[in-house]
């Protein structure tokens, strides 16, 4: 008791009653935390049980979220014309008891992205995603412009760009999202997406490299390249090396490469350890559809390895990152085969 009344915590008799001076809000998500308004801070854990909590259920009939100019949510009540700061569903607030780690790692392979983003305000953040109209790409994109931030989905296809950012407004019609055509498989249409984002004078927080083709068969690009080794290594490449100062200029900053575990089971080095660059765009005799995939996500590792000891110390880090094995999106609609074997897998793996 003694240790209570010198935090001041002593006034109340209720273990769920809130000290004077403390107030109970809602994130965008759902989650609740307290702030102490005598010393001006927040916390997640409840100043006097310590349980983290977050509301349940939708909000009434007539009742809408939205945010204010200082990123603070609130809430509309329609049918009395009235607005508050208190979230209407406190009186249903569910306890979260997660499991501590034993070990320094905070997340692991199941964690999903909205336990990740928990609490975090990206209001003011711009995001560019490769390949964010389906799969990973999409999911992520969707997670980031509900945490606020301003995310443009880079597409080969503008169509199916505008399709998903429908879906993305539907669930949040205030989310900042806009579609953009980005061809990898065209390094002029690379360059063309760079200078359009260029104009619009924005910032560059934050740059996922996601996109990429699996299984498919050879073909070269307009470039006289291989289409896996462009796609999904080559593309991107330029893609940074176009954007590198609109990221040093807004640091801090980050890109994410999206890798595989893939890049173990190959190799870019002839008989002699020196570096074959003929294996990474094959002839047609010498195309096998798995190797190009292995060697294009070595190529990510090599690269995002080399951009953070380039530019980490201008603000700017890079990562390359393994989503789970066999995670099941499109990237597998090449072949029938690869279809099956992803389908099979499927309940065994991380969903989307």
């Amino acid at each position: 008791m003694a240790a209570l009344k010198y935090a001041g915590l002593e006034d109340t008799d209720s273990e769920e009653e809130l000290p004077p001076g403390w107030e109970e809000r809602t994130t965008k998500d759902g989650w609740v935390y307290y702030a102490n308004h005598l010393e001006e801070k927040t916390q997640w854990e409840h100043p006097k049980s310590g349980k983290r909590k977050r509301v349940a259920g939708d909000l009434p009939y007539g009742w809408e979220q939205e945010t204010d100019e200082n990123g603070q949510v609130y809430f509309v009540d329609h049918i009395n014309k009235r607005t508050t700061y208190l979230d209407p569903r406190l009186a249903f607030t569910v306890e979260d008891n997660p499991v501590k780690p034993t070990t320094r790692q905070k997340y692991d392979g199941n964690s999903t992205a909205m336990e990740i983003l928990q609490g975090r305000d990206l209001s003011g953040k711009v995001v560019i995603i490769t390949g964010a109209n389906s799969g990973i790409g999409f999911e992520t994109a969707k997670s980031l412009a509900l945490h606020g931030a301003c995310v443009i989905l880079a597409c080969r296809s503008l169509a199916r760009g505008k399709d998903a950012v429908q879906r993305i407004l539907g669930e949040w019609h205030k989310a900042k999202v806009e579609a953009m055509t980005l061809d990898l498989a065209s390094l002029q249409s690379v360059q063309h997406f760079a200078e359009a984002f260029k104009s619009k004078n924005l910032p560059l927080h934050i740059l996922i490299c996601n996109a990429a083709v699996f299984g498919a068969p050879w073909s070269l690009t307009e470039d006289g390249l291989e289409s896996t080794f462009q796609v999904n290594h080559l593309g991107h490449f330029y893609l940074v090396r176009l954007l590198e100062d609109v990221l040093c200029q807004s640091s801090p900053a980050r890109v994410v490469v999206v890798s595989s575990e893939s890049h173990r089971f190959t190799e870019i080095k002839d008989s002699s350890g020196k570096l074959d660059f003929s294996l990474l765009s094959p002839s047609k005799k010498e195309y096998w559809a798995m190797l190009a995939y292995n060697r294009s996500k070595l190529c990510n590792i090599l690269f995002s390895n080399e951009l953070n000891r380039r530019l980490s110390p201008h603000g700017v880090t890079s990562n390359a990152v393994h989503p789970g094995n066999m995670i099941y999106s499109s990237i597998h609609r090449n072949w029938w085969v690869y279809t099956l074997l992803f389908t099979l897998a499927r309940p065994f793996t991380k969903s989307m």
